[in-house]
């Protein structure tokens, strides 16, 4: 009976809690909105993580789930948009491939010329082959003997070869995850153009939602490249084969057993699909995360110990607390595939049409009061299930293992260096050009 009328009290004082962050965030957004405004700053100052998070606070306390009939999103076909951001749902509409499907295999056709990836399939044959096929040629071993030891490695002497200064998204971020692409996938070509093409195509498949003309014209140019150049490398791996452990060799020995998914061009699709993934998102989510440590002087100096101890597991937990607060991506989509409800039998709960994209905020998800303790503190004890950084479910990122080896291991070298601090002026901030993806960042340090 105690217990009973605890809960009940816990309940109410949580509840009150986050209406009065709702409360809270929305004068700080009215009041830092009209000073943006005036100006001339309100685009910047909404694309800001610390106005986005305040948005979702007050979202989450008074409008859980919104669901419109306006199309927002231009780039895939649907009939209206819905936003869902308390934790449990999100994870649901993530969890419901009966109900909510991938959008992006019309893009994905686009940029093989034929087939889908695996990226873009809902649950079926071909999806079980194709990703059954590439762990066999991705092992999940690799990890650990192939591809940390040797990121390790390259960070270490770029680091050990500046000095005291450097513009790491060219000479570390970048550089890094191509030498990946280069030694274990196989396929990494020149490296300038494989950098220009896989953030061009993964800007394409999941980031222009306004359907930018000029930009997708370039992009599908690029594909063409693409396409091109894998046609080329697996033609020529075939005619003078190698020994070493990389996937296109792998994957090529597959095929000579006739497994299925494994023609040229299966081969080529598959790893065309895994090139947008690996490069761009590797460079972007160690950028932002060095950034948001570098705002926070205490997390700087705790990582920074642990880097000097060789204290991996803490290191990377100040890396994905740091992703918490400044997402790689703030909301993953998904499309109706009939009309269905989400929080069904709540006051939360919303009808959503077939055809509506779902944008689930795994930023607001992340910070919901109700599943997450201490939402608003940076802490580096939580458990890996409170993030919600390389997506959810059976669409979770294929490379996961990898983004979470290597990312650390990019950034170890870096935050172990001494009075470690941002170049003066711009320079020491992310510069995404025109891409929106890092272009530069320098940083200064002590020797």
């Amino acid at each position: 009976m105690f217990a009973a009328i605890s809960n009940v009290f816990t309940t109410i004082y949580q509840r009150l809690v986050i209406w009065s962050e709702g409360l809270i965030a929305l004068l700080y957004l009215i009041s830092m909105g009209i000073v943006a405004l005036f100006s001339g700053g309100i685009g910047s100052f909404f694309l800001k993580p610390g106005t986005q998070r305040r948005v979702f606070a007050f979202l989450r306390a008074f409008w859980p789930n919104i669901s419109l009939s306006k199309v927002l999103m231009k780039c895939y076909e649907n009939t209206g948009t819905a936003i869902v951001t308390r934790r449990q749902d999100c994870l649901d509409v993530l969890n419901r491939n009966e109900d909510f499907e991938v959008v992006y295999g019309t893009r994905m056709r686009q940029l093989t010329e034929g087939d889908n990836f695996f990226l873009g399939m809902q649950p079926g044959w071909d999806y079980t082959r194709d990703t059954s096929a590439m762990r066999l040629a991705a092992r999940m071993t690799d990890v650990s003997e192939i591809v940390l030891p040797r990121a390790s490695e390259l960070a270490h002497n770029i680091l050990a070869d500046s000095p005291g200064k450097i513009d790491i998204v060219p000479a570390l971020t970048l550089e890094v995850p191509w030498d990946m692409t280069q030694r274990y996938f196989g396929v990494g070509g020149e490296r300038e153009k494989m950098q220009k093409w896989t953030t061009s195509l993964f800007w394409y498949l999941f980031q222009d939602l306004g359907a930018d003309k000029q930009g997708g014209a370039t992009a599908l140019g690029h594909a063409a490249e693409l396409r091109e150049y894998l046609d080329a490398a697996i033609a020529e791996r075939k005619v003078t084969p190698t020994e070493t452990p990389d996937i296109l060799n792998r994957c090529l020995a597959l095929q000579s057993s006739d497994t299925p998914g494994m023609s040229d061009l299966g081969i080529r699709n598959n790893l065309l699909g895994l090139l947008i993934g690996a490069i761009p998102t590797i460079s972007k989510a160690s950028c932002i995360a060095l950034d948001e440590l570098l705002k926070r002087p205490e997390a700087l100096a705790s990582a920074r110990k642990a880097a000097l101890e060789d204290d991996d597991d803490l290191l990377a937990q100040h890396i994905w607390e740091a992703l918490r607060f400044n997402p790689f991506n703030p909301v993953i989509y998904r499309r109706a595939i009939h009309d269905t409800v989400i929080a069904p039998n709540s006051l939360r709960q919303r009808k959503i049409r077939k055809g509506q994209i779902v944008f689930a905020a795994n930023f607001s998800a992340c910070f919901d009061r109700s599943e997450i303790i201490a939402p608003n503190e940076f802490r580096t004890d939580r458990p890996w299930s409170d993030y919600i950084i390389w997506g959810y479910g059976m669409h979770k990122c294929f490379g996961d293992a990898i983004n979470k080896a290597v990312i650390p291991a990019i950034l170890k070298p870096v935050l172990a260096q001494k009075n470690l601090r941002r170049a003066a002026g711009a320079k020491g901030q992310i510069d995404t050009g025109t891409s929106g993806f890092p272009q530069h960042f320098h940083i200064e340090f002590d020797r």
